[in-house]
Order: C-alpha cells, then sequence, then structure tokens
C-alpha cells in the first residue's frame, strides 16, 4: 500500500466515525426534544391547576419565617406530585431558563469575586506559611525523638553486651 492509499483509508475510517457521531447526536437530540415537550406539557398543566385555586390559604402560624428560601426542613404532604401533561409558549419556557441560568452565574461569579478578594488570598496565603511553620516543627520533633530513642537502644545493646562480657 502507498502512503496515499493509507491516507485515503485513514481519512474514509475518520469520515465513517464522523457520520456516526453525528447520528448519534441526531438521536439524542431527538430523545431530549421529546422529553422538553413532555416536561413543557407537565409545566402548563400545574400552572393551570395552581391557577385554578381561587382563594390564598391563610398562613399558619406554624409557617417559617419568610426570609426562609429553601424548603428543605418543610415536609409537603397536602399536595402530592403529579406528572403534568400540556404544553407551555416557548418564549416563557425560555424565560424560566434564562432566569435560573442569570441566578446560577450570579451566584457563582459572587463566590469567585469573594474567594479572589484580596483578603481572602492573604487569609490563605498566612494559613499556609502557619501551616507550613507547623508541619516543619513537627517533622524536627519527630526527627528528635527518632534519634533519642535510636540513641537509647544502642545504650541498651551496649549495656547487654556489656553485661554479657562480664558474666563469661
Amino acid at each position: 500500500m502507498s502512503s496515499e492509499q493509507i491516507w485515503l483509508a485513514a481519512g474514509g475510517a475518520l469520515a465513517l466515525l464522523l457520520l456516526l457521531g453525528v447520528l448519534a447526536l441526531a438521536r439524542v437530540v431527538r430523545r431530549l426534544g421529546a422529553r422538553v415537550s413532555t416536561l413543557e406539557a407537565a409545566l402548563v398543566q400545574a400552572v393551570e391547576a395552581r391557577a385554578d385555586v381561587t382563594a390564598p390559604q391563610p398562613a399558619a402560624a406554624a409557617e417559617p419565617a419568610s426570609y426562609v428560601i429553601t424548603g428543605i426542613d418543610r415536609v409537603e404532604d397536602d399536595e402530592p406530585s403529579v406528572a403534568v401533561q400540556g404544553r407551555i409558549d416557548g418564549a416563557l419556557f425560555a424565560d424560566i431558563v434564562a432566569r435560573e441560568s442569570a441566578i446560577r452565574a450570579a451566584g457563582i461569579a459572587h463566590g469567585l469575586r469573594r474567594a479572589l478578594a484580596p483578603e481572602a488570598r492573604n487569609r490563605i496565603r498566612f494559613e499556609m506559611k502557619r501551616e507550613v511553620k507547623r508541619s516543619r516543627k513537627q517533622r524536627r520533633a519527630d526527627l528528635k525523638e527518632a534519634l533519642r530513642d535510636m540513641q537509647a537502644r544502642e545504650r541498651a545493646q551496649m549495656a547487654d553486651r556489656r553485661d554479657e562480657g562480664d558474666a563469661a
């Protein structure tokens, strides 16, 4: 086989792999599209079911403070989760996704800004220096302890040899 034939075969194999990858990706996109449409329908039905409620429930005295934004400690058994069928408007879905993405991006940016602040970097640098000093001090203490232990063993061996020499 000449080098041209090898390159042609390698190119053909690469094209075949690329085609298989595109087909697999198209299949995944189709499946995800079906799931998204199902979820959109469920969301529309849930919104419609919430809109059907005529009067809002009065706030209970045991309700947690209004500033708590998570519901981890609350258990809502009064409303069972139901898969909702229906379709929502594409603009509404895009708006929901954009808001969630913006909130997550803002949270990440805030965390990075705090983590990379000069005060935080200086505190980290100080703690690292302190830890390095502590570990060096500990290593020196361990080394001295090991030397003392070794010297004590050598003295004990010398004393044993001396005692054996006297006994003989």
